[in-house]
């Protein structure tokens, strides 16, 4: 089968979703959108996967560069003349294949295209009900992006949910001393918290480090692990460093996938305080690292952490980490609080996370059900 992957940009995403495409028998090309001018991925294109040249992929896409765009995929289609065309996100690369009216169209969500674009205005909801109308399959990564996606009006039975997961063979847990805080001279009775999140609104950044500061403030022995970069940069540095605490912060910038999982392994709770997240990567990872997790409490990571009975003011435990309410930063601060007071818990937590990972966020167990979607698509009709 000839099966052409279209995609916004060129992410370690992709980039996985494709070296696993072309282990399979399948001849597989590459259609990159646009080109953002940020290096997201490093690795080249994998191996046995064609990468074609085309109208696009050279830089950002702009509204007004459509019709030359939809112009250019139709050559694209000519050329090749696919099977099956794998497109995401939504109102991006699968509404210019929904465009063309090429049949059968697999789409996959990126989670911020039903979590968040759907709803910008009328033409994004229009965008999103015409593309998964001529849909024959659709893929998301947790029952949140489902939901959604049906009542966009996309065929409930046409739609395959699975985390895109992670390689739980890379990332794993460790009994040994961590070498990262041997490194930065962080000892055994420091409490180290990493968040790895984009420095973007949307990710709750913000929220972390101003909660971290109210936190630190009752617990010297606090550290923090702040991975990435982003906008939000000189507001987060000028945060620590007007509570005069910078020095407990160890900001790495982006790191490799190679070295990620020692900084997981170094940490004793991952924090995210996104306000929109389907199945989170980086949560995952964390999971499989076998570190407890302190999340925002929407309705991604409730698939991941599920609530339960808690009294008022106390932060709501799953069996693996923590849920607070989202936007809160006091409520944030009080739940890093309590995970210090409970650090004794945290090992048995962890254990727990660990387990989850490789039930659920198995990668290579999940990967299959991408070739699920292919078959429903192939074998179905639009209705």
């Amino acid at each position: 089968m000839r099966i052409l992957y279209f995609s916004r940009d060129y992410t370690p995403h992709d980039h996985r979703f494709l070296a696993a495409l072309a282990q399979t028998e399948h001849v597989v090309y590459y259609l990159r959108l646009e080109n953002s001018g940020r290096a997201l991925e490093d690795r080249p294109v994998p191996a046995g996967v064609t990468l074609v040249r085309w109208a696009g992929g050279q830089s950002p896409a702009k509204f007004r560069d459509g019709p030359r765009l939809l112009l250019g995929l139709k050559r694209v289609i000519n050329d090749i003349n696919p099977d099956l065309i794998h497109a995401g996100p939504v109102q991006r690369s699968a509404f210019l294949v929904a465009l063309t009216g090429f049949q059968p169209l697999v789409t996959m969500s990126w989670g911020y295209d039903l979590l968040v674009d759907a709803a910008r205005n009328r033409w994004w909801t229009w965008a999103t009900r015409y593309t998964l109308k001529r849909s024959a399959a659709f893929v998301g990564d947790c029952d949140t992006i489902r939901d959604l996606a049906t009542g966009y009006g996309m065929n409930a039975e046409n739609i395959v949910t699975f985390p895109w997961g992670t390689d739980i063979d890379h990332f794993t847990p460790s009994e040994q001393e961590s070498p990262l805080r041997q490194q930065l001279g962080w000892g055994a009775d420091q409490f180290v918290v990493i968040s790895t999140r984009s420095w973007a609104p949307i990710y709750g950044v913000e929220e972390v480090a101003h909660a971290f500061v109210k936190a630190a403030h009752q617990h010297p022995e606090m550290r923090l692990l702040m991975l990435g970069k982003g906008q939000l940069a000189p507001r987060i540095r000028r945060t620590f460093t007007r509570a005069q605490i910078i020095d407990r912060v160890h900001f790495p910038g982006h790191v490799t996938k190679a070295q990620l999982p020692e900084y997981y392994r170094a940490a004793d709770l991952y924090v995210s305080a996104s306000h929109s997240d389907g199945s989170s990567i980086s949560l995952l990872e964390a999971l499989a690292c076998g570190t407890p997790v302190l999340l925002s409490d929407i309705s991604g990571n409730r698939e991941w952490v599920p609530t339960s009975p808690s009294p008022p003011g106390r932060g709501v435990r799953g069996e693996g980490g923590w849920l607070f309410r989202e936007g809160d930063v006091d409520h944030l601060a009080a739940s890093l609080h309590r995970a210090v007071r409970e650090r004794a818990k945290l090992p048995e937590m962890g254990r727990r996370a660990r387990l989850l990972a490789e039930q659920r966020a198995n990668w290579e167990q999940n990967f299959p059900k991408l070739l699920d979607a292919y078959q429903i698509a192939l074998e179905g009709e639009i209705s």
